[in-house]
């Protein structure tokens, strides 16, 4: 089968022939039909997050046909169309049993610590798939897999509550996402900031208020929209230390400034006045978990997360294309919100 892997860090993927996995008894073979880009996947390339084998192949946001299934597999047959949760987990450890499975002491992610959808067929566990009803297209369930369920899952560990402000920094394809679920949280405000205007015209017909970080400090326009509170919860979905630093600045008190972004650089604040008299807090978010899928679907199944407009460029699997995809994301550069390969 054609696999699109990383072979060498900092270098480009490359196109290669590979057998088609093997199953276990309680494995699942699937015919990818969607593989999603994101820019974890970027950042898996450079080095900046580390892959645990080379060579790899990436991807995480997938989605497919069940091609065919293990003896001991249960609820699953041949044809069914899937969403792949990409955190295989073994479900008895104290973190799997706490439920936190995504600290999980033997948890392998797909495109990283295991072989990825950036390939014609992927096998794994029974209990890291689910059905995706036939009106969410291939497409949606892949992109619904990692942006979708990253944001959801940072949401919930923010506590945001019905009534509360949110502040999200970054409205690529986690951002869109996060605008649309702020809003069945009860966000009684929703502040979109980027430096990108056709991204913010997007969040805004979201529901959304854009705020263009390239024209405008976003710290003093959340404080003067909010007259001097600051908003409850910051989401940071970039891992820069400038916008890191941003979303902490411009909590209110008791605020929470949620990081998702993934960066590998220190980042300075004034903890007095930005935390310690604010009783603010910052949260780290890491993944999200198989429980909270079932209700993401639900969400998309009943319009409540429409991810269409967070759709923008559909590509073959072709390592030149994926590779164009990734050196737009590693350089913040670009249009596009969530590319996905199509089969």
């Amino acid at each position: 089968m054609k696999s699109i892997q990383l072979i060498n860090l900092g270098q480009p993927l490359e196109l290669r022939e590979v057998d088609i996995p093997e199953i276990g008894s309680r494995d699942l073979l699937v015919a990818v039909k969607a593989a999603g880009i994101c820019h974890s996947d970027a950042h898996y390339r450079s080095g900046t997050a580390p892959v645990s084998k080379l060579p790899l192949t990436l991807g995480h946001e997938i989605a497919g046909v069940v091609e065919k299934t293990g003896a001991d597999v249960e609820n699953f047959r041949e044809g069914d169309r899937v969403c792949l949760h990409y955190l295989v987990t073994c479900g008895t450890c104290r973190h799997c049993k706490a439920g936190r499975e995504q600290f999980c002491i033997t948890g392998e992610m797909l495109g990283k610590d295991r072989d990825g959808g950036y390939a014609e067929y992927i096998s794994l566990p029974q209990e890291n798939v689910f059905l995706l009803p036939d009106e969410i297209p291939f497409e949606h369930g892949a992109i619904m897999m990692c942006s979708s369920a990253t944001s959801y899952h940072a949401l919930i560990k923010a506590g945001l509550k019905e009534g509360e402000s949110v502040a999200i920094f970054g409205v690529g394809g986690l951002g869109i996402s996060a605008v649309q679920l702020a809003r069945t949280f009860g966000a009684s405000k929703i502040f979109a900031i980027d430096l990108n205007d056709s991204k913010l015209k997007l969040a805004e017909r979201l529901g959304a208020l854009p705020i263009n970080a390239s024209k405008i400090d976003p710290v003093a326009e959340l404080n003067r929209l909010t007259k001097g509170v600051g908003v409850d919860v910051a989401l940071e979905l970039i891992g820069l230390p400038k916008t890191i630093r941003q979303a902490i600045e411009s909590l209110s008190l008791f605020g929470r400034a949620v990081l998702v972004g993934l960066g590998n650089s220190p980042v300075e604040i004034d903890v007095y006045q930005n935390l310690i008299k604010k009783e603010a807090e910052i949260i780290g978010v890491s993944d999200h978990l198989a429980g909270e899928i079932p209700h993401l679907i639900e969400l998309s199944q009943n319009g409540s997360l429409d991810l269409s407009s967070t759709l923008t460029q559909k590509i073959p699997l072709n390592d030149k294309e994926i590779n164009e995809v990734l050196d737009s994301l590693q350089s913040f550069d670009g249009e596009n919100i969530r590319s996905v390969i199509t089969f």
